[in-house]
Formats: structure tokens, C-alpha cells, sequence
């Protein structure tokens, strides 16, 4: 199964931030829009990715001040991404190495989709299920 698969499901919709926007924005669109990261985006760029875990390691650094810092004094700049062809299984594996939970998806350098480690583990307990049942259905037969 492809990335581009997960994405039919899922949808394209992506939560975004600008890199100017507060950390107090952050965490209120982090809550209004009940996802654990958002893309930040300058025009069609991506510029980086902030999570919720960004923000508590930060807080635990900054204290209560950290509020009114800028998103892009505390954004993951090197923003590891993937492409709609990327497979599941390779997804599944670089998310899990790298320990990231959220991965957005490109297409030639635009942000097109983003995809969760929930995504991919409801993807791919999809897929062990079809399996089953196919093989159920081939014992049955027998």
C-alpha cells in the first residue's frame, strides 16, 4: 500500500501555521483543531513542523514565557517529509527510527497531505485484516 492510498481516506486537508504566529496561537490551533503538530508554511513552503512535544520540551526550558515566542524560535526546521509513491511499510519504518509522528507529504516541494503514525498503523491494521479474511475465505474453500 502507498502513501497516495492512506490519502484518498484521509484526505488532503493540512493544518498549517505561519512562522511568525505565537506559541500561544500554536497551542490554541494545536487544541481548536485537535491534531498533535502543524506544518508551518511560509506562502506554498514548508519551513518547518511544530508538535506538541516541540512545545512541552520548550516549556520545560522557557517556562511560562515561552508563550509569546515566535513558532519559528521553537520549529523543527529540517523537516523530514515523503511523497505520495512512498510505501507504508518504508513509511511505518522511517517514522519509527527517526521518532516522529508526523510526516507531511510533498509533491514537487508543495505540501499536499500529512500523515500521522495513527495513520499509518489504521493503514496497515486495514491491510493485515484483508489479509485474514482473504485467507479465511481460501481455507473455507479448500
Amino acid at each position: 500500500m502507498r502513501i497516495s492510498d492512506v490519502m484518498k481516506h484521509k484526505g488532503a486537508d493540512v493544518a498549517t501555521i505561519g512562522r511568525d504566529e505565537t506559541v500561544a496561537g500554536l497551542i490554541a490551533q494545536l487544541a481548536w483543531r485537535n491534531v498533535g503538530a502543524l506544518v508551518v508554511v511560509e506562502g506554498d513552503a514548508v519551513v518547518g513542523i511544530v508538535s506538541e512535544r516541540d512545545v512541552v520540551r520548550q516549556l520545560h526550558v522557557r517556562g511560562p514565557d515561552l508563550l509569546q515566542v515566535r513558532v519559528s524560535d521553537i520549529m523543527t526546521k529540517d523537516v523530514v517529509s515523503c511523497s505520495p509513491d512512498d510505501t507504508v511499510d518504508s513509511l511505518a519504518a522511517r517514522m519509527t527510527d527517526l521518532r516522529i509522528r508526523h510526516m507531511p507529504v510533498l509533491v514537487e516541494a508543495k505540501l499536499a497531505g500529512i500523515v500521522s503514525i495513527g495513520d499509518v498503523v489504521k493503514s496497515r491494521m486495514s491491510e493485515l485484516e484483508s489479509d485474514r479474511e482473504q485467507l479465511e475465505s481460501y481455507i473455507a474453500q479448500g
